[in-house]
C-alpha cells in the first residue's frame, strides 16, 4: 500500500530522474546544434551548461522562483498572524520552521519551495490574506507545509529552472535557423530533421512532466493538509473563495505556475474538458469534492 513515505521517496527519486533527463536531453541538444553548425565545440558547451545548471537548479532554484515571483521576506513583528499559524503547524507537523515570505499582489495565492524541509519557503500573496479568514488561511498554510513534508519542493522548484532552460534553449536554435552546416555530408539530412524534432518536442516534453508532477501533488496536499488541520472544511472553503477571484497575478509565469495552490493566470486559467488536461492544476471543484468526500485521487 502507498504511505506518504513512499511517496517521499518516490519525489527523490523523479527529482534525480528529472536532472538526468535533463542532462541527456541538453547533451543531445548540444550535439545536434553543434552538428547543424559544424562546431562541436558547442557540443562541450552544452556538457558544461548541463552541469553548472543541474548544480544550480537544486542550490538556487528557490532563489530563482522568489525572485520571479518577487516576494519578500518577513517577520512575525509585521505579518504577527500569519507567522503564528505557520510556525503553530509547522510545530504539529513535526517540521522545522519554515521562512515566510509575502507577495504584493491582489491575486490571492500561495506556494512554497526550498531544496528541504530545513530550508523551506512558504509565501503567500497580500490578496490571499485580505479575501481569507484565520481557518481558511491555516487550511492554505497546512496545504503549503504538506507539500515541504511530502517532499514536493525540491522537485517542484527544479522543474522551474531545468524545463525552463529547454524551452530557452529549444526557442533560440529553432529561431536561428540551421544554417551553417554542410547538408551535402552523407547521412545529414536525415541527422538535421532528427535534429529539429527533437528540439521542438523538448519543451513539449518539458510541459508534459510539470503537469504530470503538478496535477497529482496538489490532491496529495489538499489530503495532507486537511488531515494536519483536522478541519478540511476550512481549506475547501479557501479553494473556493481563491478560485472564485479572476485576478491573474502581476508575475504570473508559465514557468513558476505549477508551484502554485491556484493557478496564477486567475480563475480562466483553469478549463474543464480537453483544456483541462493542459492546466497546472486540477478543477477546483474537484479538488473540494475530494477534499469533503474523504477521497483523494490517485
Amino acid at each position: 500500500m502507498a504511505t506518504l513515505y513512499t511517496q517521499q521517496d518516490k519525489n527523490i527519486h523523479k527529482t534525480w530522474f528529472l536532472m538526468a533527463v535533463f542532462l541527456v536531453v541538453i547533451v543531445g541538444l548540444g550535439y545536434f546544434i553543434s552538428y547543424c553548425y559544424n562546431d562541436y565545440a558547442i557540443l562541450y558547451v552544452a556538457i558544461i551548461i548541463s552541469v553548472v545548471m543541474n548544480v544550480a537548479s537544486y542550490w538556487w532554484s528557490d532563489k530563482i522562483v522568489l525572485s520571479m515571483a518577487g516576494a519578500k521576506p518577513v517577520d512575525r513583528e509585521t505579518y504577527t498572524d500569519l507567522y503564528n499559524i505557520v510556525e503553530n503547524l509547522s510545530i504539529t507537523a513535526g517540521l522545522p520552521m519554515p521562512k515566510v515570505y509575502i507577495i504584493n499582489d491582489q491575486s490571492p495565492n500561495a506556494f512554497a519551495t526550498g531544496r528541504n524541509k530545513e530550508h523551506a519557503v512558504v509565501a503567500v500573496t497580500t490578496g490571499l490574506l485580505q479575501i481569507l479568514n484565520k481557518t481558511e488561511l491555516e487550511g492554505v498554510v497546512a496545504h503549503e507545509l504538506s507539500h515541504i513534508g511530502n517532499r514536493d519542493i525540491l522537485l517542484s522548484t527544479v522543474v522551474v529552472v531545468l524545463v525552463g532552460f529547454i524551452s530557452i534553449l529549444a526557442n533560440i536554435f529553432v529561431r536561428g535557423g540551421m544554417g551553417g552546416r554542410n547538408r551535402e555530408e552523407k547521412g545529414g539530412g536525415i541527422l538535421a530533421v532528427i535534429g529539429i524534432i527533437f528540439i521542438i518536442l523538448s519543451p513539449i516534453v518539458g510541459k508534459l512532466i510539470q503537469l504530470a508532477i503538478s496535477r497529482k501533488r496538489e490532491f496529495l496536499a489538499d489530503a495532507s493538509g486537511a488531515l494536519l488541520t483536522r478541519y478540511p472544511e476550512g481549506l475547501a472553503s479557501a479553494l473556493q473563495k481563491i478560485s472564485g477571484v479572476s485576478i491573474p497575478m502581476k508575475n504570473a509565469n508559465n514557468a513558476t505556475a505549477h508551484l502554485f495552490i491556484s493557478n496564477p493566470f486567475g480563475a480562466s486559467g483553469v478549463a474543464k474538458g480537453i483544456g483541462s488536461l493542459f492546466s497546472t492544476h486540477p478543477p477546483v471543484q474537484d479538488r473540494i469534492e475530494a477534499l469533503l468526500g474523504n477521497r483523494v485521487s490517485s
